[in-house]
Parts: structure tokens; sequence; C-alpha cells
């Protein structure tokens, strides 16, 4: 009889239990009101509109204040890493210097004259996020090399071109996502690269015995630029 008992108690207890499953669905968010949604992993394209600025170097010579234009192609690589294939316009200007007038004159340093660029880049962009995005948001940060040209080259009694350089970008923003497959992204980048000064900067050629730069200062010149920009995506 006492056995009896016990089997019985042990048949309610198991009955009135709650199904592993639904204990587990109270721990969290339900799938309709969580933060959390997946990314979808395909590549995609988009277009970006920006503006870079500030270090024109040492010289006053390199090309900046210019409206960016381009576009960009992204292939995934797990659910935290794309590659990226980045081709830009950047309408920008630069200034002139003459080392052969003095340095009070006003013909010492002319402009702003246009100086217009392109660059094509590779990159790699982290989703610090992984493979979902908190609220719709997805935060990232990446890096990329490429190649930066000058489109229309202006004769300069210097010598200076601004000539075909390589660069180096750091970047970080943050994608929004309305809908599944569009997104809005602000990004926000340094991108560097080198200027080379001619030999007529350094030798003192103004009557008035000055040089546009020191006798000690170096002809390579690294200037750091900050590039934001706006951009839309639409993932395939």
């Amino acid at each position: 009889m006492e056995r009896a008992v016990r089997t019985a108690l042990g048949v309610v207890v198991l009955l009135t239990a709650q199904p592993p499953n639904r204990l587990a669905s109270q721990v969290g968010h339900e799938p309709g009101s969580s933060p959390y949604h997946d990314i979808y992993l395909h590549s995609g394209t988009l277009v970006f509109v920006g503006h870079l600025s500030a270090d024109r170097g040492k010289a006053g010579v390199g090309t900046s204040n210019a409206l960016t234009f381009g576009a960009r192609y992204e292939i995934p690589a797990g659910r935290a890493l794309n590659f990226q294939f980045t081709g830009a316009y950047l309408q920008g200007d630069r200034f002139k210097v003459n080392p052969y007038v003095d340095s009070n004159s006003t013909a010492r340093k002319t402009g702003p004259i246009k100086s217009d660029l392109l660059q094509v880049e590779i990159g790699m962009q982290l989703r610090l996020t992984g493979g979902k995005t908190w609220r719709r948001f997805a935060p990232y940060a990446g890096t990329g090399i490429g190649l930066i040209s000058e489109l229309n080259p202006v004769s300069d009694t210097s010598n200076y071109r601004f000539g075909t350089k390589f660069t180096f970008a750091f970047a970080t923003g943050v994608r929004w996502y309305p809908a599944r497959r569009v997104a809005v992204i602000g990004d926000a980048r340094a991108l560097f690269w080198r200027l080379k000064y001619p030999s007529a900067f350094q030798v003192p050629l103004a009557p008035d015995g000055s040089h546009v730069l020191g006798p000690t200062d170096r002809i390579t010149d690294w200037t750091l630029h900050p590039w934001l920009s706006l951009g839309i995506g639409w993932t395939f």
C-alpha cells in the first residue's frame, strides 16, 4: 500500500511540473519582442556621399576639402566579417606655392585650385554585434588599403604633383536596417596618404632667401584626412 501511494505521488508531481521548453521560453525575450535580429548575410552594394577634410601637409599644397561620391561592393565572410571593394571620386582643391617669390608676396601661395582625385580600395569590416543587429543597429570597425590618383594635374612652377599614392584607412560607423535587405550607413574614417615635395621647396630660391620647407625637413609628409559619409545599401 505504501509503495502504491509513493507511485501515485510521483505521477502527480510529473503531471504538474512545467515542461523544459515552457520554462526556457520565460528566460530572455519572446521572439517577436527581442531586440536582436539576424542580418541577411549575402553580397550587396552601397552608394555614399561625404566630405573629406583636414591635413594639407607642411607645405600647405595637399588636396583636401573634398566632396566625395562612391560605391562599394561587399562580400560576407562568416557572420561578422565583410570584404569590401570601394571606388570613390573626390572633388577637392589645393593651393599652389611658388618658391621663386618672396615669402611675404601675395604670389607666394595662390588658390585654391581644383584637384579631383580617384580612389580604389580593398578593405575588411568587422560587425561588433556579429551576425545580428541590436534594435536594428549594427556598429562596426574596419580597415582598408588602396590607391589614389589626381585626375586633373595642374602645372606648377615648383614641379609639385600629387601623382598616384597608396592610402591606408581605419573606419568605424553604424548600420541601421529599416528593412531586411536595406541598410543606411553612417561612416567615419581616417584616411592616410603620403605627399612628396619637390626639391625646390627646400632651396632658398626667392630674392629674400626664404624657402618653403626647412633645410632639415623631410620631403615626404604623411597626412591624415577625416572622412565622413552617409550611404544606403542593398543586399541581394
